[in-house]
């Protein structure tokens, strides 16, 4: 992660300036939401494939979002919704993050 403390000045990419004091934590890594919910699915006991039916998705729909290749969409985050009882909000705003994280590292 990158730290930048900042007196109104900034060497990090962020939009506004910080108050003074206040310290700004940028990550410098952008992790797929997939990977949450892999993990999410383990800690379950469930496999990708349980998943997958759950949803009424094909497998492969599922593994390319674990592997981070394919978008987590508000459709599909509803369906997760559904399926595992974590808000759809909650997948969206982890994909919206981890685009965010992508476009900085593509700026950098």
């Amino acid at each position: 992660m990158r730290i930048t403390a900042s007196p109104w000045r900034s060497t990090s990419r962020v939009a506004a300036p910080e108050p003074l004091g206040v310290t700004k934590i940028v990550p410098d890594i952008a992790i797929p939401p997939g990977e949450l919910l892999a993990e999410e699915l383990e800690a379950r006991g469930m496999t990708q494939r349980d998943l997958a039916t759950l949803m009424s998705r094909p497998p492969k729909v599922i593994s390319e979002i674990v592997r981070g290749r394919k978008a987590i969409t508000p459709r599909t985050a509803i369906e997760i919704e559904q399926a595992l009882g974590i808000a759809a909000s909650i997948w969206v705003g982890l994909e919206a993050q981890y685009r965010v994280a992508l476009a900085r590292q593509e700026v950098a």
